[in-house]
């Protein structure tokens, strides 16, 4: 689990095979940027996302070739895996 910061660079389409999950690229001070791969199914689509917004997030980092991706951020709904959640706008979305 890692928790971060940055700018909203890219808005994707949702991936809607399974589980739905909410598609964007963060941005971060260091020039890397990073996939966010909300699921949309457990928890509320973040509204009114723009690019060049800044978010506040922690979830599950898993590394690949393009940067990552970090997901996870959400609560459990059987409470076995460690919450994350992201923050636009002054709201919080878990």
């Amino acid at each position: 689990m890692v928790s971060a910061a940055g700018n909203v660079s890219r808005l994707l389409s949702d991936d809607r095979e399974g589980s739905r999950h909410q598609r964007f690229i963060v941005g971060f001070p260091s020039g890397r940027t990073v996939l966010v791969a909300h699921n949309i199914d457990l928890a509320a689509r973040v509204r009114s996302l723009e690019v060049g917004d800044a978010v506040r997030l922690r979830g599950q980092y898993e590394w690949n070739e393009k940067g990552g991706v970090i997901h996870w951020t959400h609560r459990d709904p059987d409470g076995s895996h460690e919450a994350g959640w992201i923050e636009h706008d002054g709201e919080r979305y878990d």
